[in-house]
């Protein structure tokens, strides 16, 4: 009798840890990721590397940020210069990744090229489309010259000598929607203000920054507003360094909320043009982790209306409250279709719309 009950207490032992053992998730994700299939996923960047304090950081959080939640197993991979873009994301597709995004315009022809030789892997290029889209790339492209618009806002009412600069990575059709919203905005609120313009042609040099930020401060810019990538960062090492020097000079960022990510520069940096490339990389990713169907062919735009764009949370430290006040009302206006900002430096030259008070 006390054998047979030894045997029961032990078998509904078994019963329970078994039970205990199968609500167990093998996965590195959250519990999310139990109604979900494991996914590879790699990143090629550009030029600027994964520390840029810019848009290839801002890829890879996004790609992070899903690994964390779900089961993604995720490697990326650093290109320093164009000749490693090829190679690097053929590495990735050695490694058998599901899905291969590709940092920048830059990118673009060479993931293309990849793309058409592996015809079932698929892939994702950020900040560029294609003429003839492949049917196993999507892209992921951003109205950066709304979110540029708000940037001129601020700067034209900001502005003691209106002359106002900028500092572009490149002198190209990507890199010019930044410039051309800028100038739109800026001429929109103070019609006697001058914009003037430079490119450092690179994405990374720190020194060539400072000596483009370097010549417009000298020529009577009192604020510089970057789209230069980690380059620009040599931008906030002038504006601080005249500042230093008690000039009322400043800088504005872009991509990510620079004066959160830079604190050294916190004080010299007035705004930021935040650009939330991780918000699209993290829904590619979470949409192929939960079974969506990949719309590989598919260019997705993200501007000011899907939140893919926008003006940094910080910026309220040295904005007066009336400006991010006028920010708010120029946002609604663009997301409601009542202006529609020029993306190429022509239309913005021309371009006028009504004040809005």
């Amino acid at each position: 009798m006390i054998k047979k009950k030894t045997i029961a207490i032990l078998t509904t032992v078994m019963i329970v840890a078994g039970l205990f053992a199968g609500c167990s998730s093998t996965s590195s994700g959250s519990g999310n990721s139990k109604d979900t299939k494991k996914v590879k996923v790699g990143l090629s960047t550009d030029e600027g590397g994964l520390n840029d304090k810019s848009f290839n950081q801002g890829a890879d959080e996004g790609i992070k940020k899903a690994a964390k939640e779900y089961s993604v197993d995720y490697k990326a991979i650093e290109s320093k210069k164009k000749d490693d873009y090829q190679p690097n994301l053929q590495s990735l597709i050695d490694n058998d990744s599901d899905l291969v995004f590709g940092v920048g315009y830059q990118m673009a022809d060479d993931l293309a090229t990849i793309a058409k030789k592996y015809p079932d892997k698929k892939f994702a290029i950020i900040d560029d489309a294609y003429d003839k889209q492949p049917k196993n790339i999507m892209s992921l492209v951003f109205k950066e010259q709304e979110g540029s618009f708000l940037m001129g806002v601020i700067a034209g009412k900001m502005t003691k000598t209106n002359k106002i600069g900028f500092v572009g990575g490149k002198d190209q059709p990507l890199i010019n929607k930044f410039l051309s919203g800028y100038i739109a905005g800026a001429k929109t609120v103070n019609p006697n203000i001058t914009v003037e313009k430079n490119y450092t042609n690179d994405y990374s040099d720190t020194s060539k920054g400072k000596e483009v930020a370097t010549s417009l401060y000298n020529g009577g810019c009192d604020i510089v507003y970057h789209a230069a990538g980690g380059a620009g960062i040599g931008v906030f090492d002038v504006a601080k360094s005249l500042r230093d020097q008690g000039k009322d000079v400043w800088a504005i960022g872009v991509d990510k909320d620079q004066a959160a990510g830079l604190p050294k520069y916190a004080d010299v940096i007035l705004t930021s043009m935040v650009k939330r490339v991780d918000i699209a990389t993290y829904n590619t990713v979470k949409d192929l982790v939960k079974g969506k169907k990949f719309e590989g062919g598919k260019v997705e735009s993200f501007g000011l209306k899907e939140d893919g764009v926008g003006v940094a949370p910080t910026s309220n430290k040295h904005v007066p409250s009336e400006v991010l006040s006028l920010v708010d009302k120029y946002k609604k206006a663009i997301i409601d279709g009542k202006i529609v900002v020029p993306d190429t430096v022509d239309k913005a030259q021309t371009f006028k719309t009504d004040q809005i008070k």
